[in-house]
């Protein structure tokens, strides 16, 4: 009776199509603030690009920074674990934090590359570096907190921040002095709000590697104001020059979160693994370390066949790591000439990573700001490169980020259509 009755209400409200799309036309939900505010520029610009391919225009995507798309294979040795972890029935959920062998894969990695003093139980596994921000903002910022990062920075430490209510507040990084920190600028900058202080080293987007000094003063300023340290350190095998210093091995007593991946060096992007690890002599973080365990439970776990792998990746042969800062030092060294020899731009010279960050010297004259340019760019020559202002909108206003990591045939066709566009409205 109670089904019969059921398609008899169903049969009523179909019979009254008006009064029923009159209902729907009515209903109209609203995202979240929060979720309306999202913002992620490295991926938004795609969707001009797909209009574009759509019409049959060829376009050349330098927007994302992801080896594995430009020729940078994943080495066999990790295909051949993962392959062997799925056919081994390595298919079920893992651990929240991780598999054990893994966070101690990555303890002995972060001791050796980056003196940090950690053990497994101070690690815990996420899918790619970007989980890993969310779970950290989600487990320190409360409403009304500041969190100091580097201007222009990764995007998504600007955007987490804002998502949990926090204020992200960017310090100067010097142009003229390879996108070096302003240390003064961070010490004005901090004030009884702020809950923490990024270094992203190498930096995305500018591609600068902080010098020891650099990193020893951030540290002092850190431990007299009693505020921890971030440091995502994704880039830490990929530099050009000079030596790398992880901030574990010179923030002995200074509370730090360090942040780190597979994506990179491991050439592992489509997996999505990275993670966080503790290093805090004084226990000062105990709470925030059990509230990202806390928040890693309710997503469930990263991928177990890739942790799997992972183990092999920092275990087994490293090879292909220097193979790939040698292709990517040439590429880096012709995409930094190219840029300086066209009129109206400028660049410095990015120490890591494989990302320029180019200054527009015409903006106002011919665009309104970087995002109109990054259009009119792609709309013209079918490039596509990232609006400064995404990463930034005070320090990275009036730039725009591409990466250096195609062949150089691409590279060149891509800086010859981006000197012609220059040419037309210069």
């Amino acid at each position: 009776m109670l089904r019969l009755r059921f398609m008899a209400r169903a049969r009523t409200l179909l019979n009254t199509p008006a009064l029923w799309r009159a209902g729907l036309s009515e209903m109209n939900v609203q995202a979240s603030r929060r979720a309306h505010e999202v913002e992620y520029a490295i991926r938004d610009v795609i969707l001009k690009a797909e209009e574009l391919r759509r019409k049959g225009r060829k376009v050349l995507y330098l927007n994302i920074g992801d080896p594995v798309r430009y020729g940078f294979d994943t080495p066999p040795h990790i295909k051949q674990a993962v392959l062997k972890a799925i056919e081994s029935g390595s298919n079920y959920y893992s651990p929240s934090e991780g598999l054990k062998e893994l966070r101690e894969a990555v303890a002995e990695k972060e001791k050796k590359v980056n003196g940090a003093h950690i053990e497994a139980d101070n690690v815990v596994i996420t899918a790619g570096i970007s989980e890993a921000i969310l779970l950290l903002m989600g487990a320190i910022v409360n409403p009304g907190d500041e969190v100091l990062m580097p201007g222009p920075c990764y995007q998504p430490y600007l955007t987490y921040t804002k998502f949990f209510e926090g204020k992200p507040v960017t310090y100067r990084t010097l142009e003229e002095r390879g996108w070096s920190p302003d240390i003064a600028d961070i010490q004005n900058k901090i004030t009884d709000r702020t809950r923490l202080i990024v270094i992203i080293n190498p930096n995305n987007p500018t591609g600068s590697v902080y010098s020891r000094s650099e990193l020893e003063k951030i540290i002092e300023l850190a431990a007299s104001h009693d505020i921890p340290i971030a440091a995502d350190e994704i880039y830490d095998r990929i530099i050009f020059e000079g030596e790398f210093t992880g901030v574990a091995s010179m923030a002995r007593d200074v509370p730090m979160i360090g942040l780190n991946g597979f994506s990179k060096a491991y050439l592992m992007t489509g997996w999505r693994l990275g993670y966080l690890y503790l290093q805090d002599p004084t226990g000062s973080l105990a709470s925030v370390w059990d509230g990202i365990q806390r928040l890693s439970r309710v997503r469930l776990c990263a991928s177990t066949p890739s942790q799997v792998a992972a183990v092999e990746a920092l275990r087994g042969p490293q090879d292909h790591i220097m193979h790939m800062v040698a292709k990517l030092k040439e590429r880096r060294d012709f995409s930094w000439k190219r840029v300086n020899e066209i009129s109206g731009l400028t660049a410095s010279k990015p120490a890591g990573a494989f990302y320029v960050f180019p200054k527009i010297r015409l903006m106002g004259a011919m665009w309104k700001n970087d995002e109109e340019f990054v259009s009119e760019l792609l709309k013209e020559t079918g490039v596509l490169v990232v609006h400064g202002s995404g990463f930034d909108p005070n320090y990275g206003l009036d730039h725009f980020r591409m990466v250096f990591l195609p062949d150089e045939s691409v590279l060149q066709q891509a800086f010859d259509a981006i000197q012609d566009f220059m040419k037309r409205h210069t």
